[in-house]
């Protein structure tokens, strides 16, 4: 491999074969990315969810434990 890349002109190296890397491959680099990014979305979206769930829970017991204490 490193033999036939040695004797191509600088610029089929490191412009041409990653243009066309990003031409064929293109569309399954932005799958992933899109499914990465849409994966961390919903982790944050379940991270907030369950954190305000456990804030409205506990409101509501501290209330409820101090009106039993009157």
């Amino acid at each position: 491999m490193r033999e036939i890349f040695a004797g191509l002109p600088w610029w089929v190296k490191w412009i041409a074969v990653p243009v066309i890397a990003l031409v064929v491959f293109g569309g399954v680099i932005a799958s992933v990315v899109g499914f990465v990014i849409g994966l961390l979305f919903k982790v944050l979206v379940f991270v907030a969810l369950v954190g305000g769930l456990i804030y409205v829970v506990r409101k509501f017991t501290t209330n409820s434990s101090s009106r039993g204490d009157w």
